[in-house]
């Protein structure tokens, strides 16, 4: 009930920041996640496979980087609201524009320009909330906006389950510019972040100055989010394939194990963001990775969709519970004059150098037999294990002042 009395205390600001942080995620990863559900079709219609046409994955996840570092150093600069409202409208219009693609050349090309601004999301977005709320709800609210991804798949898969027979690959991507309309909710409630109202006056730093004095606590993070990319995006993009293609699913079985898999992890996201609160970051971290391991064999090898829908809806509370503390880690671990660029930059180049997850799965799987489960335990484990020997050796910085650290330009 405190943690209840806590958040109704919050300011309207406050709540107005929270929601469209989390509404952003939600809505980013919506528009990311329609193209998981379609790869089977988009090989069919330009006659190619699986494989060529995760590249468009590859590429998105390999352009979030960029994305991450320019709009975080505008929003660095500028003030976090006005450039999560650019951003919000650009991978909005690069989703809907996928759907007007000619070619898998085309395609690829606006996923890569989607990626790009999709990158500047998540880190103004929790670097926007994380500054503005009390210090002990952090680990509740970065629970809660984490989950805005697995939320934002949850609405791909039931969009899916619901309209993909009847408007197919292109009619789905239309659908994607919906979060444009997000930005009216920012427009009129949200307030820019007190820590960058307090250094607005100050001088202002070198974002890559700051890289470089920090690198040290760069590389960690990098690294750190490389596992952690590798552990959601290995055991998720492939998820709806893994269905169509080994096991033959229809949409609609397809949709609703996916959803399922997805409830799973909004439970897991916000349940473990507001159990680090009491036992740490770093633990909360690691027993999230260790509760992943004994539940691979009923996820990636069951044959019946309850046995499917049971080890999915585990899966994803055990992966995305760890992913609950990330905002909140990183955002305590980065330097507060870069605090727009640092976390998000960080997480998105740790997603470049495991952005070839999808292709290195297709080709495994294919090679194999379209055996997809097999290629999706291999990562779901190996991944598991290397995040929570990371974690173990890394800091932990619970409730460092965001202000005050800019005034003292840490």
């Amino acid at each position: 009930m405190s943690l209840i009395a806590d958040l109704k205390s919050l300011e309207k600001s406050q709540k107005s920041a929270i929601w469209a942080s989390y509404l952003g995620w939600t809505l980013d990863a919506f528009d990311f996640f329609l193209l998981v559900f379609m790869l089977k079709a988009i090989s069919a219609e330009f006659g190619t496979d699986v494989k060529s046409v995760a590249y468009a994955i590859f590429v998105t996840l390999a352009a979030r980087a960029f994305g991450a570092l320019f709009f975080g150093i505008l929003a660095d600069r500028f003030g976090r609201r006005p450039i999560l409202m650019i951003v919000i409208l650009a991978f909005s219009a690069f989703s809907a524009l996928s759907g007007l693609a000619g070619s898998l050349s085309q395609l690829i090309l606006i996923r890569a320009l989607f990626g790009f601004a999709m990158g500047g999301e998540w880190g103004i977005g929790a670097s926007l909330v994380m500054e503005s709320i009390p210090p002990k709800l952090r680990g509740p609210v970065s629970g809660l906006l984490q989950s805005g991804y697995p939320s934002g798949y949850f609405v791909a898969s039931i969009v899916y389950f619901l309209l993909f027979d009847a408007i197919g690959w292109r009619g789905m991507f239309f659908v994607g510019i919906a979060p444009a309309f997000l930005v009216f909710l920012i427009r009129m409630h949200v307030e820019e972040s007190p820590a960058f109202n307090a250094a607005r006056h100050k001088p202002r730093v070198n974002p890559f100055t700051e890289l470089a004095r920090n690198w040290k606590i760069a590389l960690y993070m990098i690294v750190l989010m490389a596992a952690f990319n590798a552990f959601s995006h290995g055991t998720q993009d492939l998820y709806p394939t893994f269905l169509q293609q080994q096991h033959h699913f229809d949409t609609r079985l397809t949709g609703t194990l996916t959803a399922i898999m997805n409830v799973g992890a909004i439970v897991g996201g916000i349940s473990f963001g507001i159990w680090s609160e009491r036992i740490g970051r770093k633990r909360a971290i690691i027993i999230a990775c260790a509760l992943a391991l004994p539940i691979i064999p009923l996820w990636a090898f069951s044959t019946t969709p309850l046995l499917l829908g049971i080890g999915a809806f585990l899966m994803q509370v055990a992966v995305q519970g760890a992913w609950g503390i990330v905002p909140v880690h990183l955002n305590e671990l980065s330097p507060g004059a870069v605090r727009a660029m640092f976390p998000g930059f960080a997480y998105q180049l740790g997603n470049l150098l495991m952005s070839k997850n999808a292709v290195f799965q297709a080709g495994i799987a294919e090679s194999r037999g379209n055996n997809y489960g097999l290629a999706l335990a291999i990562f779901g484990g190996a991944t598991a294990v290397m995040i929570a020997a990371w974690t173990a050796i890394g800091p932990e910085r619970k409730h460092a002042s965001f202000v005050d650290t800019v005034a003292a330009k840490e």
